[in-house]
């Protein structure tokens, strides 16, 4: 008889060991029970139909990942994880959203709120496999921002007309990123017809062009119109934060800041567009 040409989830994951503990918090049983099943070859899964019996479980057992709905009565996915990351005791469980809210807000909310991943339903058990298996292996998910064997890291572009500055953020970044820097602001442009890096560091005040100027022009480039803009700035002032989202920036980082500090928001940044990439090019394949 021929062998059947299937594989099992094991084989899917290539995990062994230890099978895993996943909490997967939606309030409709019929996903609860279809994902169980699905993954039972893989991981433990325990299901709960609310928020309130997530931390049931929480009580008794230290799950290796949470999933969670979006929508959902009472407490939301989006209320869930913060309140996850508000509590010490939790805040370090990888948490990924499993939903069908597809929109480019959702997406964006979610991982900003701390979730490693962000699934849209339908899926396949081959694909949520190989997302859940990215978060719980440290090494798959390190070589999933950085391809040390080719040597294939993030491109970071730095635009700041102050030398020091330039370099303090360049060596900050040096060691998970490619680097690029710019001391005047009118290259810009040019530099953006040959090289398209995955984020862009502009400090807001510089002579010719400042920040806010750049923003709407790096914006009107097609391949840059999804482009993290992250501005660096001596003010925090709503006002000042505000017209900046207003022109496209995504951020903005408030000078004097620590290495740490601008290595997590460039990092959160990048796998934010990094998913929504991903989601669009899955709804191509789908429509198509």
């Amino acid at each position: 008889m021929e062998r059947s040409s299937y594989k099992s989830v094991s084989e899917i994951s290539g995990i062994t060991g230890r099978r895993k503990k996943i909490i997967y918090v939606d309030d409709v049983n019929y996903s609860l029970m279809t994902l169980k099943t699905r993954l039972s070859d893989y991981c433990e899964i325990f299901p709960a139909d609310s928020v309130l019996k997530m931390y049931e479980y929480l009580e008794s057992i230290k799950p290796d990942l949470i999933l969670l709905d979006v929508n959902m009565p009472d407490i939301d996915g989006y209320e869930a994880i913060k309140s996850l990351k508000s509590d010490e005791r939790y805040a370090e469980i990888p948490v990924m959203f499993l939903t069908g809210n597809s929109d480019r807000e959702s997406v964006v909310k979610g991982l900003s709120l701390g979730a490693v991943d962000y699934v849209i339903k339908p899926f396949t058990t081959s694909k949520l496999i190989e997302s859940i298996d990215t978060h719980l292996n440290p090494k798959k998910r390190k070589d999933s921002m950085h391809d040390e064997e080719d040597g294939n890291k993030p491109s970071v572009l730095i635009v700041d007309d102050v030398s020091s500055m330039l370099r303090a953020m360049q060596y900050a970044l040096n060691d998970r990123y490619k680097v690029y820097i710019l001391s005047k602001s009118e290259d810009v442009m040019d530099f953006l017809k040959n090289k398209t890096p995955e984020l862009i560091l502009l400090d807001y005040v510089m002579p010719i062009l400042n920040g806010f100027d750049l923003i709407p022009m790096i914006r009107k480039l097609p391949e840059h119109k999804d482009t993290p803009i992250l501005i660096i700035t001596t003010e925090g002032t709503s006002d000042h934060v505000n017209e900046a989202m207003s022109l496209g920036a995504s951020d903005f980082i408030v000078k004097p800041f620590k290495p740490k500090e601008l290595n997590d928001k460039v990092g959160k940044h990048i796998r934010i567009a990094r998913e929504l990439k991903k989601i669009k090019e899955e709804f191509k394949v789908i429509s198509s």
